[in-house]
């Protein structure tokens, strides 16, 4: 599975948001895009997703390209800003809610995803109730309890003590290793690094360096 972002340009009130941004992205790889608050990493990864439609450019994946009798991409995952959770429902109700529109999961899966992420003994607990880590780790869990081909995950490790991020990245070394694709930022180099196959750094909507990384260090 292949992933082509192609020169993508967004113009938003004559402002240019992203500026002829194209990438190369592949499955079984974790990509990072490191950049400062209003660089522009949010808004390639929703024009990614489908959630922002580019002012120029396209989206394919393996050849097929987004806004062509494709919305969405077909499988994907993801965490962008805050997720919209019902307050008055569980942790698990929220899931299952989520996971019957499709109907790939089951109970059993919520549940291990739930146990993995580390909010097994807050399942019964209300989300208002919840911690802000609580409800980062009820975010990741929604983006990739039902094992999506693409992953996107906007700084994930917000409000994550140090044990949540090991096993966050636990997580998603697995999931590559299954062939998912992931994209992910964060505003900690040191752990994006720790993360990532490759990272690509934007800056005022461009990309403006690229880099492999191999054992945390850029090769």
């Amino acid at each position: 599975m292949y992933l082509e972002v192609s020169n993508i340009t967004k113009i938003i009130r004559n402002e240019i948001i992203l500026d002829d941004i194209s990438l190369s992205l592949e499955r079984g790889k974790i990509y990072g895009l490191q950049g400062k608050n209003g660089s522009g990493k949010t808004m390639l990864m929703r024009a990614i997703c489908g959630l922002l439609r580019p002012t120029k450019g396209n989206v394919t994946i393996d050849g097929k390209r987004l806004g062509d009798k494709m919305d969405f991409l077909p499988s994907v995952g993801a965490l962008i800003e805050n997720p919209g959770f019902i307050g008055q429902f569980t942790g698990y109700e929220n899931l299952k809610m989520l996971a019957d529109i499709k109907g790939l999961i089951g109970k059993t899966d919520i549940q291990d995803i739930l146990e993995r992420i580390g909010l097994e003994n807050a399942e019964k607990k209300k989300y208002k109730a919840y911690s802000l880590g609580m409800k980062q780790k009820l975010g990741i869990a929604a983006a990739i309890m039902e094992r999506p081909d693409v992953i996107i995950l906007d700084e994930p490790t917000n409000a994550l003590d140090e044990e949540s991020m090991k096993n966050l990245h636990c997580i998603l070394t697995e999931y590559k290793d299954h062939g998912s694709l992931i994209l992910i930022s964060c505003h900690d180099k040191e752990e994006l690094e720790m993360l990532s196959d490759e990272i690509y750094e934007i800056e005022n909507g461009k990309i403006k360096n690229h880099r492999r990384i191999q054992d945390g260090k850029a090769i």
